[in-house]
C-alpha cells in the first residue's frame, strides 16, 4: 500500500496525475535548517523526516511511505511560508526581478528500504511593482506557500521564466516522483 506523508492538497492532486493509488497520512515534522545545513541537505532531510513518520504512523504491514518538501532558495537562503502579509511582501521584493531555485525532494521509505530524487527548477520573475505585490498578496495565495508564491495559481503571472519542472515548483515533481515509484 502506498501512503503520502503530506497535507498538501497539491500534492496529492499531482500524485493523482500520475496514476498512483494511495492514502494519506498526516504527519507534524519540524521544519528548522541547521545553520550548516545546505539548502539542498535542508530540503531533503525534511521530505525523509515526513516520509519517516509517515512510516510510523502507517496502518499497513509493507507500507511505502512517500515523504516531500519543496523550498524557495535564493541567494542560499530558505524562503519558508510567509508568517503574515508583511512578510509575504518582503519575500515578493526580494524575488523581484531574480532568479531562485525551488528545491524538490522526494523520499520513498519502506520497512527494509530508502531512496530518493532532487529536482531543482530555476525561476525567474519578472520585476514587480509595490502595486502588484499588495494586489496578490491581498488575495491571500501566498499563505501557506513556500517563497509567498504559487505558479499554479494567480502567482503564474509573476514568473517571467522557468528552467525546470513546473510540478516541482508547485511541490512534487512528477517525473522523478514516477521514476523513485518504479523502483519500489
Amino acid at each position: 500500500m502506498l501512503y503520502l506523508a503530506s497535507q498538501s492538497p497539491r500534492r496529492r492532486q499531482l500524485l493523482e496525475q500520475i496514476g498512483a493509488a494511495f492514502e494519506v497520512i498526516e504527519v507534524a515534522v519540524p521544519e528548522h535548517r541547521g545553520t550548516e545545513e545546505s539548502p539542498r541537505h535542508y530540503v531533503s532531510r525534511v521530505a525523509r523526516d515526513k516520509a519517516l513518520a509517515g512510516l510510523a504512523a502507517a496502518p499497513a504491514p509493507g507500507a511505502v511511505v512517500l515523504g516531500s518538501d519543496t523550498e524557495v532558495v535564493l541567494d542560499d537562503e530558505v524562503f519558508g511560508k510567509p508568517a503574515d502579509a508583511d512578510a509575504a511582501a518582503a519575500m515578493l521584493r526580494r524575488l523581484s526581478g531574480r532568479t531562485h531555485e525551488v528545491i524538490s525532494a522526494v523520499w520513498a521509505v519502506t520497512a527494509d528500504h530508502q531512496d530518493s530524487e532532487l529536482c531543482v527548477s530555476r525561476v525567474r520573475f519578472a520585476m514587480l511593482d509595490e502595486a502588484t505585490i499588495a494586489a496578490y498578496v491581498a488575495t491571500g495565495e501566498p499563505f501557506g506557500k513556500a517563497g509567498a508564491y504559487a505558479i499554479q495559481g494567480r502567482g503564474g503571472v509573476l514568473v517571467e521564466h522557468l528552467d525546470g519542472s513546473y510540478s516541482g515548483v508547485m511541490g512534487l515533481p512528477v517525473f522523478e516522483t514516477a521514476r523513485l515509484l518504479g523502483r519500489f
